[in-house]
């Protein structure tokens, strides 16, 4: 980031490279949809070379960019709240397909899916800590929340896992 920040124009290709997947993840975790995840993590690289300027020195780009990721995933979610209640409110179907069923039974797929039907607050609180490994500290910094409610909202989505992840163990043994 040093680089970048002293006008070296290939150093910022570096660090898109090293967080693009984590971007990537973060935002298709978020919106549900790789098409549009991947427009998220280009607009995110974007914005920030276009903020380099806000960078705080010292401050981990890492939390940085995850927090512009997770800001946009955000703006995406609300356009598209808006866009369902204005014109599309009768025509999705949002019953699961025989796929859904098969994928079920193995044990990685029932996880994801768990993960998937957690609200957005929590899937994206279990997104960073568990499966891209940042800590309370920097969660809390990109969301934009008190360390307090990261716990909590993490704390409350393995709850819910837990209950869902047993619910489909007994659905599947009946």
């Amino acid at each position: 980031m040093a680089a970048t920040l002293s006008g070296e124009r290939d150093a910022f290709a570096g660090l898109v490279e090293r967080y693009d997947r984590a971007v990537y993840h973060l935002a298709l975790r978020t919106l549900r949809d790789a098409e549009e995840a991947r427009d998220v993590a280009q607009e995110t690289f974007f914005k920030a070379y276009r903020s380099l300027r806000t960078f705080k020195p010292g401050a981990k780009f890492s939390t940085w960019i995850l927090a512009i990721a997770y800001h946009a995933c955000c703006d995406r979610l609300a356009r598209r709240k808006r866009y369902a209640q204005d014109e599309l409110a009768d025509r999705a179907d949002t019953a699961p397909g025989p796929e859904a069923q098969v994928l079920a039974d193995d044990d990685a797929r029932r996880l994801r899916a768990a993960i998937d039907a957690l609200p957005e607050k929590y899937r994206t609180v279990i997104t960073l800590y568990h499966l891209q490994g940042h800590q309370y500290e920097e969660i809390a910094a990109v969301l934009g929340v008190p360390l307090g409610t990261v716990k909590t909202h993490l704390f409350r989505a393995k709850e819910q896992l837990r209950q869902r992840l047993s619910q489909t163990e007994e659905e599947a043994r009946s």
